[in-house]
């Protein structure tokens, strides 16, 4: 197992989220010795998942949005769900934080929709990425090629759904620690 000990991972999300999205990673990353945070707008002390057809678990917050910097962290975690990313790609802090991240050449990893968050952030042009199906096309529409499987391209990482959290986990750890990361 991958040593993430002294990494500081930062996990981006608002209700909606889906459920296995953010705790898988949370819990494998944390699992390798990663100090994860949830960083969630609004200054709320929890956000709720969703769970296949409706309202799942809460999640405890670790940091508001509006405290939380790219400079604190080695890593971005962008869960999806339906709810989540269209909601948070209309926040500016959001956007703010994940394109400050990826300027600093750190690890941004986003599944299911989340690649709607990289789009907003004007980070998918040129780039190999995938997602959920039903969002593909805003993907190729917004430059980037589009491939069926998990895919590391420079310092972005992408999966499809919840079928591939064991290798989106996998792509991160091995993107922090600079194994199989691509050019960018």
């Amino acid at each position: 197992m991958t040593d993430l000990t002294g990494t500081r991972i930062a996990i981006l999300s608002t209700d909606g989220f889906e459920q296995s999205e953010l705790e898988t990673p949370l819990e494998k990353l944390r699992g390798m010795g990663a100090t994860v945070d949830v960083v969630a707008p609004g200054g709320v002390e929890s956000i709720r998942g969703w769970d296949e057809d409706d309202w799942g678990d809460a999640v405890p917050v670790d940091v508001d949005l509006a405290e939380a910097g790219a400079g604190e962290y080695d890593a971005l975690v962008l869960p999806g769900g339906q709810i989540n990313p269209d909601v948070l790609r209309t926040e500016e802090a959001a956007l703010a934080l994940i394109r400050a991240v990826h300027a600093a050449g750190k690890p941004v990893a986003a599944i299911c929709h989340a690649p709607w968050l990289l789009i907003e952030a004007g980070l998918a042009e040129g780039r190999r990425m995938t997602s959920y199906t039903s969002i593909r096309t805003d993907l190729r529409n917004a430059g980037a090629e589009v491939v069926d499987e998990v895919v590391t391209d420079g310092n972005i990482v992408t999966a499809r759904n919840p079928d591939d959290l064991d290798a989106f986990v996998d792509a991160i750890a091995r993107a922090l620690t600079g194994a199989g990361r691509a050019a960018a």
